[in-house]
């Protein structure tokens, strides 16, 4: 490919700038007028387009994501002050633990059943609710300082139904 040289491009710039300049001057004055008027016309609308616009819809989004952000913010607080706490709560002992966990389970009526094995607590569920299974898992959390390690359950008509399986004590 061979390049253009420089001098080459200066003057195809500056004859086409001198055709320019004869075209313009052969414009009468109210043609010059409107032709300046169309170019500040599209010289304000580039503007907007390119610098005014685009600000304007971030700061109309930034308010709603603010919002929403501030909401996940306390959220994440509530959080961690519910760690702390039960971090700071007394350990539970294995006996307070089960008894716990029993007390929790027999809320849930039929639907639920508790098995022990060793340090973990095995929960049968059939037909259980979302709420109750809610209640269940902070009174596991409170009472008995139990964490879930494992949760096999399919959601049905009657509700949740399945395994789930959690650990009581200093277990893993």
């Amino acid at each position: 490919m061979s390049e253009v040289p420089v001098a080459a491009r200066q003057s195809a710039a500056a004859s086409l700038a001198t055709a320019l300049r004869g075209r313009w001057q052969s414009l009468a004055v109210r043609e010059r007028r409107l032709a300046l008027g169309a170019g500040g016309v599209l010289g304000l609308y580039l503007v907007w387009a390119l610098a005014v616009q685009p600000a304007w819809r971030t700061i109309d989004r930034a308010a709603a994501e603010q919002h929403v952000l501030e909401a996940q913010w306390q959220t994440m607080q509530s959080l961690a002050a519910e760690v702390q706490q039960l971090r700071a709560a007394p350990p539970v002992s294995p006996e307070q633990a089960v008894a716990a966990l029993q007390a929790a389970t027999a809320r849930l009526g039929t639907a639920g059943r508790l098995t022990m094995q060793g340090d973990r607590a095995v929960l049968n569920l059939n037909g259980v609710g979302t709420s109750a299974l809610r209640d269940w898992l902070a009174e596991a959390r409170t009472g008995a300082r139990a964490r879930p390690v494992e949760a096999n359950l399919s959601r049905t008509a009657k509700g949740y139904t399945g395994t789930l399986v959690v650990a009581v004590g200093g277990g893993p």
